[in-house]
């Protein structure tokens, strides 16, 4: 980049210099000319939005709707002539520095450059299900800001900066190593533009070729965040599901901030940081308050820098959640513009979307503000969970090498492996001194992937187990079933917006992990006028908002109780009445109880035995206009086993016995309360990680209702 300097009367010799020399020169040149008095200018007059691709070169600044004024420095009226030099020299410098750079930014379109916007936080190819194209910036905080209409108009926002930074690098070029103005420059350095939003300057420097050396400020809290940090590789780290604290329920992604030491030796985590985006919640809040304002931008977000170790501890130890580590395939320039656009962002309070904007959205962001051709935002756009960022970002090789950590009560449970396998190939256990109970307690048994110290990873001696989210099918489920429910035939069409119940494809979800969310199915039948009680040609068979259950087997090595939980619309058989029809209510259940596990687990691993049964203490409250008494309330007993026959076949029986009640009813042939039993049974076989069949048979042993069984045969697509 050159400046064309304009005519004086002094006496100047021409040598040939390289293209990066001539701009230091240049503005030395204007500085410490004794003729540039006689360019003493009035303020700069700079219109907003001047770089916009709209904007005519014609233009004047009168018809500018808002403009941003540069003023000339506010020196000391000292008599000096130099001093007035200096200053009306450096006015000239940035106003001849600014017109280089709009005519470079305005031919390259930099104001709606991509990498720009972004890091203004536009985001064009961003929907939402509540909201329309963005078309202005998502922060709304003034101090993100130089130009009072940047967000709206990111051409207004680039040309105040560029404002700024002309007037930065003229001032410091004509302050040079004045050591009266070292303690002063410091000072002003920590709030100007290259040391509030280094991201953008950095980005900015590339694209007008800059030299380093003539930008440049001292930023002593800036420097010393990047000093303490010393990123010198990203890693995303993948805590999986766990269901006994719902917020965390879908997992959680955080980066792993890795320095030179930490990379070379990637067990020694002292060195490294975990950067967390979280939400910034109220903990007087009931759950139920919580969860809500979480899921509709209540609560602002939070990004929270801690030491990696404190941060894995609360994993491993706390939660006892297994651990996934994928090293980011990003250059070390592109780490560091991360960690600068972190810096600018840091301290924004900005809406929490649990479903939208949260842990794994934010990881997305960061990476397409460094490789905009990525757009990976876009291709989540309505729902991000922490499993499918893992999965997008493996499909566009930006995953390298990938890193098992299991939890405590992981290694727990390889221990109770062994002492079965034991017992099992030898008919005792060879320790008279350690028993079972023993092994499975965290305070007798501290065993731990981490160091005492807490500062190291300890050499892995299990084998890695079947949860690597990459591995796991896809979120949503797409179904398609043909059945027959009492003397009608009908055909299920059901969606599944996630994530996975007993019978999916086990590979890359914990052990037994069931949570399903936003599903929904309708029932077509074919309809016979001949036939009496005649169903609807079409219904709603069921719609769930959220059906889940956690199982922690009482002889495995987890801790944590065995509950469950649902809330959905169903159709269920009315029993109080003869001849009673299935109608659609709305039905809210909770479930207690114990589980246990057995059958032979992997050799070497962690992992429980692979079969399962269970029982419940289950309650349920259910209200619709078409039931007797408009609602019933429920208590009982579930019973149940899941067996994994192989890797692409799963079985699993239940048994529920609720005693419902309508309350009292004065009519002979209705009955207030009822015992109604119902058994199920379902199996599915994988095609592949995509595809699978599943049978479906239940039958309702309550002799009043109109239709017992009910069998279907049914085609799941997972996409």
């Amino acid at each position: 980049m050159s400046i064309k300097l304009m005519s004086t009367s002094g006496t100047y010799t021409l040598i040939t210099i390289g293209q990066r020399a001539r701009l230091p020169l240049a503005i030395a040149a204007l500085l410490f000319s004794t003729n540039t008095q006689a360019f003493l200018p009035t303020p700069l007059l700079v219109t907003e939005g001047v770089l916009s691709s709209e904007l005519s070169d014609s233009m004047s600044p009168n018809d500018a709707k808002a403009t941003v004024r540069i003023e000339t420095s506010n020196l000391s009226d000292t008599g000096n002539n130099s001093q007035n030099n200096t200053a009306s020299g450096s006015a000239m410098a940035t106003e001849q520095l600014l017109a280089t750079w709009r005519r470079q930014a305005k031919t390259e379109n930099l104001a709606q450059h991509t990498t720009w916007r972004r890091l203004l936080y536009f985001y064009d190819d961003k929907n939402s299900i509540f909201a329309q194209k963005q078309t202005q910036s998502l922060v709304d905080d003034p101090r993100f800001f130089l130009n009072d209409n940047g967000q709206k108009d990111s051409a207004a926002e680039l040309d105040a900066t560029l404002v700024a930074l002309a007037k930065e690098l003229t001032s410091s070029t004509a302050t040079g190593n004045n050591q009266a103005n070292i303690y002063t420059k410091t000072q002003a350095d920590n709030g100007s533009v290259l040391c509030r939003f280094p991201a953008r300057v950095a980005w900015l420097k590339e694209k007008l070729a800059i030299d380093d050396a003539s930008l440049s400020a001292e930023c002593p809290e800036l420097d010393e965040w990047m000093s303490t940090l010393a990123p010198e590789q990203l890693s995303i780290v993948f805590a999986e599901e766990y269901l006994d604290n719902p917020l965390s329920a879908f997992g959680h992604t955080l980066l792993r901030i890795d320095s030179k030491s930490s990379v070379a030796d990637p067990n020694q985590i002292s060195q490294a940081y975990a950067l967390n985006y979280t939400v910034d919640g109220d903990p007087d809040d009931s759950f139920p308050i919580y969860a809500t304002k979480s899921m509709i931008g209540r609560y602002d977000s939070a990004i929270e820098i801690d030491p990696y170790p404190e941060k894995l501890a609360k994993y491993l130890q706390d939660d006892e959640r297994d651990t996934w580590t994928y090293q980011l395939n990003l250059t070390p320039s592109e780490v560091k513009q991360i960690m600068r656009h972190v810096w600018e962002t840091k301290a924004l309070k900005m809406p929490y979307y649990f479903t939208t904007d949260n842990c794994a959205s934010e990881i997305l962001r960061l990476i397409d503000v460094v490789r905009p051709q990525q757009s990976l935002l876009k291709q989540l756009a309505y729902v991000v969970v922490p499993s499918d960022v893992i999965q997008l970002l493996n499909s566009k090789n930006l995953l390298a090498n990938a890193t098992y950590t299991p939890a405590d009560n992981t290694l727990r449970q390889a221990q109770l492996n062994d002492v079965k396998q034991q017992r099992a190939q030898l008919g005792y256990h060879n320790s008279a001194k350690q028993t079972l109970n023993e092994i499975k307690s965290a305070q007798l048994n501290p065993v731990s992937s981490l160091s005492d110290d807490g500062q190291r990873l300890r050499k892995r001696q299990i084998d890695v187990s079947d949860n690597n989210p990459i591995d796991r099918h896809s979120l949503q489920l797409g179904t398609i079933g043909i059945g027959q429910y009492g003397d009608n035939d009908y055909i299920d069409i059901g969606f599944r917006a996630g994530f996975h119940d007993t019978l999916d494809h086990a590979s890359g979800y914990p052990q037994f992990f069931n949570l399903e969310g936003l599903a929904a199915t309708l029932r077509l039948y074919d309809t016979d006028d001949n036939k009496s009680n005649q169903p609807d040609s079409v219904v709603l068979q069921n719609a769930t908002l959220i059906r889940g259950r956690s199982f922690n087997p009482i002889n495995a090595g987890k801790k944590g109780k065995t509950w469950g939980a649902s809330i959905e619309a169903t159709r269920v058989n009315d029993g109080s009445q003869e001849g009673g029809r299935d109608h659609l209510v709305g039905s809210v259940g909770y479930e207690t109880g114990w589980s246990w596990a057995f059958g032979t687990p992997s050799t070497g691993t962690g992992e429980m035995s692979p079969q399962l049964c269970y029982t419940f203490l289950a309650g349920t409250a259910q209200v619709g206009r078409a039931i007797n008494k408009g609602f019933r309330v429920g208590a009982g007993v579930n019973a149940g086993c899941r067996y994994q026959i192989n890797n692409q076949l799963r079985a699993q029986a239940e048994l529920q016995l609720p005693y419902w009640y309508h309350g009292s009813s004065d009519e002979s042939n209705v009955r207030g309360h009822y015992w109604q039993p119902i058994s199920s049974l379902g199996l599915q076989y994988d095609i592949d990680k995509k595809q699978a069949l599943r049978i479906n048979a239940s039958y309702d042993w309550q002799e009043r209702v109109d239709a017992n069984e009910d069998i279907q045969l049914s085609y799941r697509r997972y996409f």
